[in-house]
């Protein structure tokens, strides 16, 4: 990974493929997602896609949602409550975040993007390992999910069925 100390304008202002991530004036690059990462974020987008209007939420892949005043992060995927209103970069602390696990991920540097999340006020914080676990990170530690629907506020989060969407 390679970081550079940037004025937060300058960030910003830049694209970035992927999209980077800014730290304390540092721009941190996020691992390129393998096919099994891509499958996954799909596959989140399409189930929240289906649940849109019954829980009343918006779904976003790889959205910058500002965690702090100079912290910036890009979820995988982003669910966000519809009754908030649409923000280019949110500010207002989403529903869920979804990190899926990259080869190159750092569980050291992922731990701080999850803390991040959760001083924001997130409540809901899943990882995903494309090999078959997940977590949710609450006060400050990771927990493996069990096989059934996970709540999160109005949420029924089914990992099985969001399975069923991998391609």
């Amino acid at each position: 990974m390679v970081s550079t100390a940037v004025p937060v304008e300058l960030y910003l202002r830049s694209n970035f493929e992927p999209d980077a991530e800014y730290v304390d004036g540092e721009i941190q690059e996020r691992p390129v997602g393998e096919y099994d990462h891509a499958a996954w974020q799909s596959a989140l987008v399409v189930y929240f896609r289906q649940h849109n209007r019954e829980w009343n939420v918006r779904v976003q892949a790889e959205l910058r949602v500002q965690v702090g005043e100079s912290r910036f992060r890009v979820p995988d995927v982003t669910v966000l409550d519809r009754d908030q209103p649409i923000e280019q970069i949110v500010t207002h602390p989403p529903i869920a975040v979804f990190e899926i696990l990259s080869p190159e991920d750092v569980m050291s540097r992922m731990l701080v993007k999850l803390a991040d999340y959760e001083r924001m006020g997130v409540a809901g914080i899943f990882v995903i390992d494309p090999k078959g676990s997940k977590y949710r990170f609450e006060n400050g530690s990771l927990k493996p999910v069990g096989s059934g629907p996970v709540t999160c506020g109005r949420l029924a989060i089914d990992f099985q069925e969001i399975e069923q969407l991998l391609d």
